[in-house]
Formats: structure tokens, C-alpha cells, sequence
């Protein structure tokens, strides 16, 4: 009944309860990004959701857009702004996806859409992650984050696929929010960005 039914409820409920609330600082963080990158705080990014539908992910654009002298992207440790490392620190840059969630291509708890250029990677049980929505938190990010390996991750995500109940998402929202004040695990330690996946070349 939940994972059918009610977690839909839950998630608008959260969903519009989180974008009033928050309200504040997401016209803050927007007014700044405005002016910091140029006229464009948001960044919109192609990702794979539930049963691997394409949907473009919101997120507040952390990361400038310099190249090299050959028009390459610089490393993404070299774009991050100041502004935007303070952001990613305390995970401002996830509250845009409260409108992913609204839409209807989010949770507010699920596994962490992935970037839609994975999807032909995945093998059949790393692909089970895809069959409830992506979420803002997940099993994973309160369990270590960017610090666990692609095959830990990958066995998170499978079971809360397998796990999904009301008390498990506010248990994980409850623990979500006490690293986002504590700062948690937010980005590996030589690294802006996590390590790209690479199907089945990954790191065990």
C-alpha cells in the first residue's frame, strides 16, 4: 500500500511543506548563483528514473563553466565555486529537486538518479534500483555516501528497493538531516565529484 499508493501522498505532502519552508533561502541561493555564474543558478542534467525514464534533474549550478586552451571543461575540483562549495557542503544544491519531486519524477527517498549515459552499464541486479523513483536521500547517503565503492552502493539501493516502508524513509529523512548538520560525507576527500561509473570495470 505505501510503495503503491501512499508514498505518492507522502512525497507531495514533503514536497510542498519543504519548498514553503525553504522558500527563503531558495530565493537567497538563487539571487546569488544568479550573479555568481553569470544569469544562470540552475543546472539541468539528463538522468534515468523509475524504469529508466529520462528526466532532467534541477539542481543549483555549484560549478562555473571554464574550459582549457583546447575548449575542454577544466576538472571538476578546478570549476567549483566558493560559493558553490559552501552550498554542497551543507546540500543547498539538492533543494530545486523538491520540484522534480512535485513533478512526479522524484521521491523525496529513493535511490540517487544516476546520469542517463550509466543506464546501458547497469547489469540486471544493479538495474533494480530503477524500479521505484530516485530520491533526493537515500539508503546510501546515510550510509556513507561518496565514500562507499559503486558495488556498495549498488547494494543499498537494491535493498531499500526491497525494504521500502514509511518508518524506513522517515528513519532515513531523520538521519538525512542530522549529516546535513553535521556535514557528513558530502564529497570525498581529493575530489569535487564522485569517480564515474564504468559498468563493469568498477572498483571492488
Amino acid at each position: 500500500m505505501y510503495r503503491n499508493y501512499t508514498k505518492r501522498i507522502f512525497d507531495i505532502f514533503f514536497s510542498i511543506f519543504g519548498i514553503i519552508v525553504l522558500s527563503p533561502i531558495f530565493l537567497i541561493v538563487t539571487l546569488l548563483l544568479f550573479f555568481t555564474n553569470r544569469g544562470l543558478p540552475f543546472f539541468l542534467q539528463n538522468r534515468s528514473g523509475k524504469h529508466g525514464k529520462i528526466f532532467k534533474i534541477i539542481k543549483f549550478k555549484t560549478m562555473n563553466n571554464n574550459r582549457n586552451s583546447d575548449g575542454e571543461l577544466l576538472p571538476d575540483e578546478l570549476r567549483v565555486t566558493k560559493i558553490g562549495m559552501f552550498i554542497r557542503r551543507i546540500s543547498l544544491d539538492e533543494i530545486p529537486q523538491l520540484i522534480n519531486v512535485l513533478n512526479g519524477d522524484m521521491s523525496i527517498v529513493g535511490p540517487r538518479p544516476l546520469l542517463s549515459d550509466y543506464f546501458h552499464l547497469f547489469t540486471d541486479f544493479q538495474n533494480r534500483r530503477h524500479e521505484v523513483k530516485p530520491g533526493i536521500t537515500g539508503w546510501v547517503q546515510v550510509n556513507g555516501r561518496n565514500a562507499l565503492s559503486w558495488k556498495k552502493k549498488f547494494e543499498y539501493d537494491v535493498w531499500y528497493v526491497d525494504h521500502v516502508s514509511l518508518l524506513l524513509d522517515l528513519k532515513i529523512i531523520f538521519k538525512t538531516v542530522l549529516k546535513v548538520f553535521k556535514s557528513d560525507d558530502i564529497t570525498s576527500a581529493d575530489s569535487a565529484s564522485i569517480e564515474p561509473f564504468q559498468g563493469f570495470n568498477i572498483k571492488y
